[in-house]
């Protein structure tokens, strides 16, 4: 397969060096400044619990027209990107090109499909605790790497089959769920309280879960975003709470989201596609959220001063 991944960062650069490392497809690397250039003139490190491994230099570009048309992208970038990668992308996407969004929210999706059209994109999300090291060096932590994709009406697809027996080859679990929403939103119950928790307490997974007060705001959290699925249509399992908890339990006592991390260096972050999603999708719904709402409200002041939006006097 001819496979583009735009936006090779810390998740991007796991997924498509996996592939890669078959030496079966034709692999390309959209990415970004020294990260960019770490990849073209020195390749990729990546240390991971499934196995340390390194690749050559690659063929990795910050210019998709010079690609091409692809039989598929796997979209990497940072869910508030995803709508301007969209239109990037195009010069990617050719009559049976597929695109797949690996981005945490319920969102994506329809973003890329607004841009794209509905025949080119499928619905995805990954499971994967890794960062970005350094450029080109890349270092997967925690959980077992998962890849789910599906076409959005749930139908059977050669197109998604093809894909996911590729990444399977590659060594990383991949499935094709029987409802793909259900699986986007199951995705966002476990790593949206998981992010807002962690940046409002600036405390590892393991100190969350272990100190009884924030493991109950923890599991009010879940019990929040189950709630606003329903009020979307969305119906998730009744043991999806208790199994999400079951899952934050194992994970490394270590473990930060991405979301956590980007606030508290002071970067900008995705918490409008995770916590100000779930207020903003309960209000459309008529489901209360009062929990996401004073958390979302209480993470703003240092999202927008990510962004330039604000200042704050005396400091900045």
């Amino acid at each position: 397969m001819r496979i583009a991944v735009f936006g090779a960062g810390a998740v991007g650069a796991y997924f498509g060096g996996r592939l890669a490392q078959t030496g079966e497809h034709d692999l390309h690397f959209i990415a970004r400044g020294a990260h960019l250039r770490a990849m073209q003139e020195r390749g990729l490190r990546v240390e991971s619990l499934k196995g340390d491994f390194s690749l050559p230099p690659l063929q990795a570009t910050d210019d998709p027209a010079g690609i091409g048309p692809v039989d598929a992208v796997l979209v990497g970038v940072k869910a508030w990107m995803v709508s301007e990668a969209a239109e990037a992308m195009r010069p990617l996407i050719g009559a049976e090109t597929i695109v797949v969004p690996l981005q945490n929210g319920v969102e994506a999706a329809g973003q890329l499909a607004a841009v794209l059209g509905d025949e080119h994109v499928l619905g995805g999300m990954c499971r994967i605790f890794s960062e970005l090291v350094a450029p080109g060096h890349i270092r997967h932590f925690g959980s077992e790497p998962l890849v789910v994709l599906g076409e959005m009406d749930n139908r059977p697809s050669q197109r998604a089959e093809r894909l996911r027996a590729a990444l399977e080859r590659a060594g990383v679990a991949a499935r094709v769920p029987p409802d793909i929403r259900t699986a986007v939103w199951e995705k966002l119950l476990f790593v949206g309280p998981v992010g807002a928790m962690g940046a409002v307490t600036r405390a590892p997974l393991g100190i969350v879960r272990s100190i009884p007060e924030t493991r109950a705001l923890l599991q009010q959290a879940m019990e929040e975003v189950v709630a606003v699925a329903r009020g979307q249509g969305v119906t998730l399992p009744e043991d999806a709470v208790a199994d999400s908890l079951i899952y934050a339990d194992n994970s490394p006592a270590e473990a930060t989201s991405s979301m956590q991390r980007d606030i508290m260096e002071g970067r900008p972050s995705e918490l409008e596609a995770q916590t100000g999603a779930v207020t903003r999708l309960g209000r459309q719904a008529g489901v209360p959220t009062p929990l996401h709402d004073t958390v979302y409200a209480s993470l703003l002041p240092m999202e927008r001063r990510a962004r330039g939006t604000i200042a704050f006097p005396g400091q900045d």
